[in-house]
C-alpha cells in the first residue's frame, strides 16, 4: 500500500534542503496518517557521531517499539531522510493546541542529537547550525504547504503527558516557534508565555481523549480509559 505523505519530500526540497529516500519509505507505516495539522519535533538521543546512525533504529524500531519511529529524519549535516509516507509511532499520549492523537496528525521529524543537557539546561552536544537552519526551514515549509501557523509545531516534551515524560528536543521551542513564524513571513506569536497545557485530572482532556480513541466520553479515569492510556503511551 502507498501511504499519502508522499508530497512530503518535494516541500522540503523546494525549501532548498536535500532529501534522501530510503527505500521503500513510499508503503511503510502503521496504517496512513491522518489529516496533519502540524509537526513534532523530537532529537535521536543516539550515538555522539554520525550523520544519522539511528536511521535503522527509526525505520525498522527498537525489541519494544516497531518501526517506523517517525515520518523523517534529520541528520547533523541538514540532509533529511524519508523513513515513512504512512503513519510512524513516536507521539505517544499527549495534548497540543487540541490534538490527541500526535501519530495521526503530526509529521514527525527526528533529529540526530545525544539529546543530554547540562545542569545549565545546554545541551551536552551543541546543535550544528547547518542542522539547526534545516529544522527551521523544514517546519516552515510543511506548515506552510498544510496551510498552518507556526504555533503547530510543538515540541515532543510540550505535547507529551503525563507533563515531565519527554524532554525532547532539547532547545528552546519558543525560539524555536518564532525562527519559523520568520521563515514563513508572518509575525511571531505576540506572547512570550508557554501555551497551557492540560493535566492528567483537567476533565476536558480526558473527555477529548476518550472520545478519539472511542470510549465513552464521561471525564472518569475508569479502567479502559486507563488502558487506552497505557497503549498511547507505548
Amino acid at each position: 500500500m502507498t501511504f499519502s505523505l508522499l508530497w512530503l519530500p518535494q516541500v522540503l526540497r523546494d525549501a532548498g534542503l536535500i532529501v534522501n529516500e530510503v527505500p521503500g519509505w513510499q508503503n511503510h507505516g502503521h496504517g496512513d496518517e491522518g489529516t496533519v495539522l502540524g509537526v513534532l519535533c523530537h532529537h535521536t538521543c543516539g550515538p555522539l557521531h554520525g550523520d544519522l546512525p539511528d536511521i535503522n533504529v527509526l525505520v525498522n524500531g527498537r525489541p519494544d517499539l516497531g518501526g517506523p519511529l517517525c515520518n523523517v529524519g534529520l541528520g547533523r549535516s541538514g540532509q533529511y531522510w524519508m523513513v515513512a509516507a504512512g503513519k510512524g509511532w513516536h507521539a505517544g499520549a499527549g495534548f497540543w493546541q487540541g490534538v490527541t492523537d500526535g501519530n495521526a496528525h503530526f509529521i514527525g521529524i527526528e533529529a540526530e542529537n545525544i539529546g543530554t543537557s547540562n545542569p545549565d539546561g545546554t545541551p551536552c552536544e551543541p546543535w550544528p547550525d547547518v542542522q539547526m537552519d534545516a529544522y527551521r526551514r523544514g517546519c516552515a515549509a510543511i506548515l506552510k504547504h498544510i496551510g498552518a501557523k507556526s504555533i503547530m509545531c510543538a515540541g515532543h516534551k510540550e505535547y507529551a503527558l503525563p507533563h515531565g515524560r519527554k524532554d525532547d528536543p532539547n532547545f528552546d521551542m519558543m525560539k524555536f516557534r518564532a525562527d519559523v513564524a520568520a521563515l514563513m513571513g508572518i509575525a511571531a506569536p505576540v506572547s512570550t508565555a508557554q501555551p497551557t497545557l492540560p493535566t492528567m485530572s483537567d476533565v476536558d482532556w480526558i473527555k477529548t481523549f476518550q472520545s478519539a480513541h472511542g470510549l465513552l466520553a464521561d471525564g472518569l479515569v475508569g479502567s479502559k480509559t486507563i488502558a487506552a492510556l497505557r497503549a498511547a503511551l507505548t
